[in-house]
């Protein structure tokens, strides 16, 4: 058999954390036993309907025995383009500044290692975060690095700096100024930087803001990309469907490498996101669901005793009753209400919990029953 070791002998996963969530399995053991069922809100998965659009878009194009290419069909680039100009200001885009990508977490993973990054690079990210960031550090050898500001980062050795807003898990956003100079101080110093904007569509208290925008990156794309996903705005996480846009020379290099990867859109789903992409009206709707939900646990939580921090944008709520975060995980386990410690998303987040958003109309009420009872 095949060994899975390194040139170093160590396995690949050994250079990698803890899974995170295989530590939650005992605390939704417990709130799954409650006699009303659990109620999920640790997982940002989406729990609502595919648009009736989107599907018939997928059915539309269910007959293609072909392969797909890696850079999607011309009408997928145009409507990649076209949203990025409608929806993020974004101005003059062309195909060189699109690239479609099999969902947004297999990009943060493997960009490092596409990029060529290895031994002495570094990759930095905020020091609470997505986790995927990390371990997309680590399999390609490089030197994780968290920071709180990132224009106060040692740029010896840096070669990428993660940006995220909408935030993972806190949902806070970083504002036009803030970007603007995050933006120069990465040109100035060499470093690319991608911006996670997966939640962008998302905003509650603000209006978050690209890095595409010309305000922002000075009308000029160069060493600069920012990552979407449809998986929130239009349920489509099952359907693996995202992509990157930005500095044209970095994404057709990318796409060079990942056509020699076969990492392909199945042709199906790049039909039916040239419909997502094209259809506000679904996105809308979806939001209005997001917002009473949010309202709801929003004031259930404080009533017993939380307190939410940032939270303007995203799927989650981000709240603390100042004390462990596994304290407050298992005591809201036992009303059958399951939620993310915030240690998985770094250090900074242990006196943290994540509750989701997603999960169903049925699910949001019975538990703010729970938590107000």
């Amino acid at each position: 058999m095949a060994s899975s070791t390194g040139p170093d002998g160590s396995s690949v996963s050994a250079r990698l954390p803890e899974f995170p969530w295989d530590r939650l399995e005992p605390y939704k053991a417990t709130a799954a036993a409650h006699d009303a069922g659990i109620v999920d809100l640790s997982v940002g998965t989406p729990v609502d309907p595919v648009p009736e659009v989107v599907r018939r878009a997928l059915a539309g194009a269910a007959d293609s025995p072909g392969y797909p290419t890696v850079w999607g069909t011309a009408a997928l680039r145009d409507a990649i383009t076209g949203w990025c100009e409608r929806r993020l200001g974004a101005r003059e885009l062309t195909h060189r500044n699109v690239l479609p990508v099999v969902g947004s977490k297999e990009f943060v993973a493997w960009l490092p290692t596409q990029l060529g990054l290895g031994p002495g690079d570094r990759v930095a990210y905020p020091r609470l975060a997505y986790p995927t960031y990390e371990v997309g550090a680590r399999l390609a050898r490089a030197e994780p690095v968290v920071y709180d500001d990132p224009t106060e980062l040692d740029p010896r050795g840096l070669r990428l700096l993660w940006l995220n807003s909408p935030s993972n898990p806190t949902g806070r956003v970083l504002d036009a100024e803030l970007l603007t100079r995050t933006v120069a101080w990465a040109r100035e110093h060499g470093v690319l930087l991608v911006s996670d904007e997966c939640y962008l569509e998302l905003g509650w208290e603000t209006d978050p803001v690209s890095v595409l925008h010309p305000e922002v990156c000075g009308g000029s794309y160069e060493g600069v990309i920012a990552v979407h996903s449809l998986s929130k705005r239009s349920n489509l996480a099952g359907y693996r469907a995202a992509f990157a846009a930005g500095d044209p020379e970095v994404l057709m290099e990318l796409l060079h490498i990942r056509k020699h990867g076969g990492m392909m859109v199945p042709a199906p789903v790049q039909a039916a996101t040239v419909a997502a992409l094209g259809d506000d009206e679904h996105v809308a709707r979806q939001r209005d669901r997001y917002a009473a939900r949010r309202a709801s646990l929003r004031t259930a939580l404080e009533a017993r005793g939380f307190r939410i921090e940032h939270s303007e944008a995203s799927l989650y709520l981000w709240a603390t009753r100042d004390e462990p975060c596994w304290d407050t995980v298992g005591d809201l386990s036992k009303l059958g209400v399951l939620v993310a410690p915030g240690d998985f998303y770094g250090t900074a987040g242990e006196r943290f919990v994540r509750v989701a958003l997603t999960a169903t109309d049925e699910r949001v009420a019975e538990a703010v029953r729970r938590l107000e009872s």
